[in-house]
């Protein structure tokens, strides 16, 4: 079996995962890593000798033979670079949002298609064993046409980022597009079955008033075609970090949720029920769900795409949605009236 030679463009704390989950595939190797400071060159050159470390990503493109990149950087970089990795012929597996605006997204997608390149972009959640089996039960009607969800987050502040980059909103966007994006993503793909969102409302507050950009409260209502809807709400004034995903269908229910002391544990608590008729039932969950499990399982999955052709998890067309839910919901807290979407 050939190796997919793979490249880490990013090596901050989320890089640093992303690393560990490359090196971990069977069929993989991590080759090479650009990283953005020195400190963060000497940490890559510290923990991964087997691989050639870059101060400059374009060196990289330019001077290694590679098949896969993986962009894991500050949001306001995610087009630039990925333009550069997809010209230069590389697939491209980009860590969400895939872009700052649709314009962006839209060019991403047609310089995949014109290069004949993967573009994957990086909603974990998808590969959950929890997450996916919510997914897998309403796939198979065990609730019945999915009416309703609530995907709820409660949890710390985010972390600032290298260099504060998080809380500059020129960098980061908005902050719809850095938690709440999975979140939408994840209702578009429950509600699959009943067509592409048609609208979204959306209300937030901050209880930082020097800095009322940064949403600390955020909720949104989704509305699908026949009257299905989605709520989609986070808090970052709170502790820890717990999940929850309910939904209602004409013949059931199930409740989903997930709790850690921080995002990224390697030992969570997390459980799923299902309800129909009067019976509820707890399902086995036999995998640990988690974004650190999680991000092997999306790596593994776009090395295979670049393999073997399969699908990956999450495409150009996933990433233009998910950046457009984020971004139309903005919209909707600046006028304060529902925004509709027009499909890409």
């Amino acid at each position: 079996m050939p190796q997919i030679r793979c490249a880490l463009i990013g090596y901050g704390a989320w890089g640093q995962h992303h690393a560990r989950a490359i090196a971990s595939i069977e069929g993989a190797s991590l080759t090479a890593i650009a990283a953005r400071s020195p400190e963060s060159v000497a940490k890559a050159r510290a923990d991964h000798a087997e691989a050639h470390i870059y101060a400059d990503y374009r060196e990289m493109l330019a001077e290694e033979e590679l098949n896969l990149c993986d962009v894991v950087l500050p949001s306001d970089l995610h087009f630039p670079v990925a333009r550069d990795v997809l010209e230069s012929g590389r697939h491209l597996l980009l860590e969400k949002p895939m872009a700052l605006t649709l314009d962006h997204c839209a060019q991403l997608i047609q310089l995949a298609k014109a290069r004949s390149r993967i573009l994957a972009i990086g909603h974990e959640l998808r590969l959950s064993s929890l997450w996916g089996k919510v997914k897998e039960l309403i796939d198979s009607g065990a609730i019945g046409e999915p009416l309703y969800a609530l995907i709820e987050l409660w949890r710390r502040p985010y972390r600032q980022g290298s260099g504060g980059w998080r809380y500059d909103i020129n960098r980061v966007g908005n902050w719809i597009l850095e938690e709440p994006i999975h979140f939408f993503d994840l209702a578009r793909w429950y509600f699959s079955s009943a067509g592409e969102p048609i609208s979204v409302y959306a209300t937030a507050n901050s209880k930082q008033p020097d800095h009322p950009e940064l949403h600390d409260n955020f909720s949104a209502i989704l509305k699908f075609p026949r009257g299905r809807y989605a709520v989609i709400s986070q808090t970052l004034a709170a502790w820890e970090h717990h999940q929850t995903a309910k939904i209602t269908g004409a013949t059931g229910a199930l409740w989903a949720s997930w709790s850690g002391a921080m995002d990224r544990t390697f030992e969570p608590t997390f459980s799923l029920k299902f309800q129909r008729a009067d019976q509820v039932e707890e399902i086995s969950i036999a995998k640990p769900s988690g974004e650190v499990y999680e991000l092997v399982d999306q790596i593994a999955a776009v090395v295979r795409a670049v393999r073997d052709g399969t699908p990956v998890p999450c495409t150009g067309r996933d990433g233009w949605w998910s950046t457009a839910m984020c971004l139309k919901a903005a919209d909707s807290l600046a006028t304060g009236q529902p925004v509709p979407f027009e499909e890409p």
